[in-house]
């Protein structure tokens, strides 16, 4: 109940803040590519539940729905500016409205997308399901995209045990770190 008081809070300031690079990206996105300024992802929610997170838009209209990496040479996919906005996570600012709506949390594991099936049934296995997905996680401050399934699984396990409103700050802390460095971040 805290938490989700803190999220919204949290969402509505950092939208506040962040209207004006909010606006610029989505004029970006709109001029420097055809299709939609936000691509909406099936994602997989508490519980297994599939939910809709937008992202902007950073990969052509028409690419396959697959995690990035299993992308046969991903860079083909990229808009002029995907690249950019994948580096400095601007991409991920819509989320704001998942943490609004209630799909996410700023803190939690990451939302699979819904055909990565081993993902799914690995964090089912485990009882991570039962978390609220996050903007960011335990696994993003100790990796981010570079780290195998079994890994992610195993750290988002931890966070799951040792879940804890000072935890999220550190781990909030960590990943704005994480992001400017842009630390382990492909494409």
């Amino acid at each position: 109940m805290i938490k989700r008081f803190v999220d919204l809070c949290l969402a509505c300031i950092a939208f506040l803040i962040m209207v004006l690079p909010i606006l610029t990206v989505m004029v970006l996105v709109r001029i420097t590519s055809a299709g939609p300024i936000l691509y909406w992802s099936d994602r997989v929610g508490r519980d297994n539940k599939i939910f809709k997170m937008p992202k902007f838009r950073s990969m052509r209209v028409n690419t396959p729905a697959l995690a990035t990496h299993l992308l046969n040479n991903p860079e083909r996919f990229l808009t002029p500016i995907g690249s950019f906005l994948r580096k400095s996570s601007l991409d991920e600012l819509p989320q704001l409205w998942s943490i609004i709506k209630g799909d996410m949390s700023f803190v939690g594991p990451r939302p699979a997308l819904f055909n990565q099936d081993d993902l799914v049934a690995l964090r089912t296995e485990y009882g991570v399901d039962k978390l609220l997905p996050g903007l960011t996680g335990w696994a993003q401050i100790n990796g981010r995209d570079e780290l195998p399934i079994p890994i992610k699984v195993k750290l988002d396990v931890e966070y799951l045990h040792k879940q804890s409103f000072l935890l999220d700050l550190k781990i909030i802390f960590l990943t704005f770190l994480k992001v400017l460095r842009r630390d382990g971040i492909q494409h």
